[in-house]
C-alpha cells in the first residue's frame, strides 16, 4: 500500500532532518519527499510518499509526526481522491537516426524538450508517477544519460474532509 502524508511545518533548520529520522527509526523507507514554500510565510509544505503494509502504519506515523514541535498539521491523503504530479528531467543520447523517433515518443506524453545538443536531448515531463515511469521505460532503449525526478506532490481534490474531521480548504 502506498501512503501519502501532507505535512505543514515551520520553515526552520533541522525540521526535515527530524521528520526523516522519525521514518528511519521505525524502519520505513520514504519513496519520495517533496518540500516547498506554502501559501503562508514561514511555513513549508512537505509531501511524503511511503510504502507500508497497512493503514495502521500510516495512522501510527501520523500520531508520531503530530508530536513533533515544528509540525503544524499532518494529513493522511492515502485513501482520498487526489491530484498528484511529479516532474522528471531526462537526458537521452541521440544521433541523426534516433532524433525523430524520440520526438515521436515525447509528443503523446506531452513532454517538452528543454535542451538540445549534437548528441543529447533533455526532456521535461510532468504527470502522475505512473505516466513518468511509462515514459522512462520507453526512453531506456535510446540510452538515458541522466535522470532527475522531483517525487510526488499532491493535494486532495476539491473540498474534502481530512481524517481528523477538519475541512481542507484547497486553493
Amino acid at each position: 500500500m502506498k501512503g501519502i502524508l501532507i505535512l505543514t511545518v515551520n520553515n526552520r533548520p533541522g525540521v526535515l532532518n527530524r521528520i526523516t529520522n522519525l521514518f528511519s527509526k521505525r524502519n520505513y523507507n520514504i519513496e519520495s519527499i517533496t518540500v516547498g514554500a506554502s501559501e503562508q510565510e514561514g511555513v513549508s509544505r512537505i509531501t511524503v510518499v511511503v510504502h507500508v503494509e497497512d493503514e495502521t502504519v500510516i495512522e501510527q506515523m501520523t500520531k508520531q509526526l503530530n508530536k513533533q514541535i515544528d509540525i503544524l498539521k499532518v494529513i493522511d491523503i492515502s485513501s482520498q481522491a487526489i491530484v498528484a504530479r511529479e516532474l522528471a528531467l531526462i537526458k537521452v543520447g541521440v544521433n541523426p537516426a534516433t532524433r525523430s523517433e524520440i520526438f515521436s515518443v515525447i509528443d503523446p506524453f506531452r513532454g517538452s524538450v528543454i535542451d538540445v545538443s549534437r548528441d543529447s536531448l533533455t526532456i521535461q515531463i510532468t504527470g502522475e508517477s505512473s505516466k513518468v515511469e511509462a515514459f522512462i521505460e520507453l526512453l531506456k532503449p535510446f540510452g538515458i544519460k541522466e535522470l532527475a525526478r522531483t517525487g510526488t506532490t499532491a493535494f486532495p481534490r476539491g473540498m474534502q474532509k481530512s481524517s481528523e474531521g477538519k475541512s481542507l480548504n484547497i486553493v
